[in-house]
């Protein structure tokens, strides 16, 4: 049943992209080039999230997984995929868009889906008590966002998702989680589908209404996936989320140097670097893609190592992602302190 739910959300995909990019353009949700913010040079239909959704519910009524959070997450992910939606009609403010997410966090909260403690590496547990909500929406919120930040190029973003959702479902499959595996093909299956309308060349993008609802769904499913469980295994998905949650706290950082908004958008993001550094736009992509592939086994390393064995590898992919950072440019051309500090080079 599942391998026909990947293949029927594969092909449901494929069919119903065409028909959003009409129905997108007819309705005139598209988006506009901005030379200070984004890279593509020419109107793009941009609502083509809606085809990843709708995929995702007909892999639903196929699998139609008996499980009582199912319902918390369809309504949630409902009020998410109208959130981005509306975004990607209206334009709406950061803080309206905030209160969507908020309300989608807290749906599947209520419905059961949050993390209450952790039990500790050398002995010992750590009940969150009343921050366990807090920290909860936190996570769906900040994951949600951290995927929509990244969908900068062609393909992007929903490359990324997947690879990220593969990640989860093949750790759930050895785990013997099949609600989170159901889930996770379904996804997958979608994703699959609506990739060859969204790859360089695209023709279409998933705009806000894509980008919201694959963030919440991958933030939501590794919290099923991975909750109440050890310090250890609570690092797993930040892991497999290396490249949106590293791109998203180093643009925080960085905007933060610049004494700039969050919110505002500039052309520093780990894709406008590798540009910059003279890749094409699919190398680009297909550079993002393997190092998303390689978080993804470095995850699923951590999840068979000792917890030493966690700890080493943990401060070695931390140092190695530093270094990348420096060379690239990723929080500014004059942030080198472990480069130079290698090379010999002394502070202007």
């Amino acid at each position: 049943m599942i391998v026909v739910a990947l293949v029927s959300c594969l092909l449901f995909s494929l069919a119903i992209t065409p028909f959003v990019i009409k129905f997108a353009v007819k309705i005139g949700a598209v988006d506009q080039p901005d030379f200070n913010r984004k890279v593509h040079q020419k109107v793009m239909p941009r609502i083509g999230g809606i085809a990843i959704y709708l995929s995702f519910l007909v892999g639903i009524m196929i699998i139609r997984p008996d499980n009582e959070l199912l319902i918390p997450i369809l309504i949630g992910s409902l009020v998410i995929i109208l959130t981005g939606l509306l975004d990607d009609l209206f334009q709406l403010t950061p803080k309206i868009k905030l209160v969507g997410q908020s309300l989608a966090a807290a749906i599947v909260i209520l419905g059961g889906i949050q993390v209450e403690f952790i039990n500790l590496p050398f002995g010992g547990v750590l009940e969150f008590g009343v921050l366990s909500i807090p920290i909860t929406v936190l996570w769906i919120i900040g994951i949600t966002n951290a995927i929509n930040f990244i969908d900068g190029l062609d393909g992007l973003s929903a490359g990324v998702s997947l690879i990220g959702i593969m990640t989860i479902g093949f750790m759930s499959l050895l785990m013997g989680d099949m609600f989170v595996l159901s889930i996770s093909v379904i996804l997958c299956g979608s994703i699959l589908g609506f990739l060859p309308y969204n790859f360089y060349p695209a023709k279409i993008f998933m705009g806000d209404t894509g980008a919201l609802f694959l963030g919440f769904m991958i933030a939501v499913v590794s919290l099923l996936g991975f909750k109440n469980v050890t310090v250890i295994s609570l690092i797993i998905p930040v892991i497999i989320l290396g490249v949106p949650i590293s791109d998203t706290l180093f643009a925080i950082i960085r905007r933060k140097v610049n004494r700039q908004p969050i919110s505002a958008p500039d052309r520093s993001h780990l894709h406008h670097c590798l540009l910059n550094l003279g890749y094409t736009h699919k190398q680009t992509v297909i550079v993002i893609y393997a190092i998303s592939t390689l978080f993804g086994l470095i995850a699923i390393i951590f999840s068979q190592a000792t917890i030493w064995g966690g700890i080493i590898l943990i401060g070695v992919v931390i140092l190695a992602i530093e270094l990348f950072v420096e060379s690239i440019g990723l929080i500014g051309k004059e942030y080198r302190p472990i480069l130079k500090l290698i090379g010999g080079e002394k502070d202007k």
